[in-house]
């Protein structure tokens, strides 16, 4: 990856509504009449980070309080929306958002995530220290694209 385009992004903490063209776009085929608004964006524990170039959205991911389907007492957060625009993806840009979110999300004392990954991205997770759920594909009931469930254990219990 070239540093000099890696620095280029930024991470920031967004209004989730400015994640919506992006998530639009890649996770919902452009498809204007699709809703792409979770009923837990404005919660106030709801974090959505973005990555930046310029003044465009490139990256964006929301993190949402919820019990995981893994280890069900550890304080989690669920991983939605993470999506990569086409034009850059390959570049780092997501795994650099998902670092800053972690890092983040542990100081608030989250000790895990999990995500319904799509198959077609877990290469991607795996490489970030994502672990897929034996026995957990299945479709989206939202894309009717294939998906298992993908855990991270953030930290170790006390």
């Amino acid at each position: 990856m070239d540093n000099e385009v890696s620095d280029a992004l930024r991470v920031q903490h967004v209004d989730p509504r400015r994640l919506h063209e992006l998530r639009r776009r890649v996770l919902r085929s452009n498809n204007p009449s699709i809703s792409v608004a979770d009923p837990r964006d404005d919660d106030e524990t709801a974090v959505h980070f973005a990555g930046v170039l310029g003044e465009r959205v490139v990256v964006s991911a929301s993190f949402y309080p919820d019990e995981s389907p893994v280890d069900s007492h550890l304080a989690t957060y669920q991983l939605r929306y993470m999506a990569t625009d086409f034009d850059v993806q390959g570049r780092g840009y997501g795994s650099r958002v998902l670092a800053e979110a972690e890092a983040f999300l542990v100081g608030r004392g989250v000790q895990q995530l999990w995500a319904n990954g799509r198959d077609t991205a877990l290469g991607f997770y795996e490489a970030t220290g994502w672990r897929v759920v034996p026995g957990s594909d299945h479709l989206s009931p939202e894309t009717q694209l294939p998906h298992h469930i993908i855990v991270k254990r953030l930290i170790d219990e006390d």
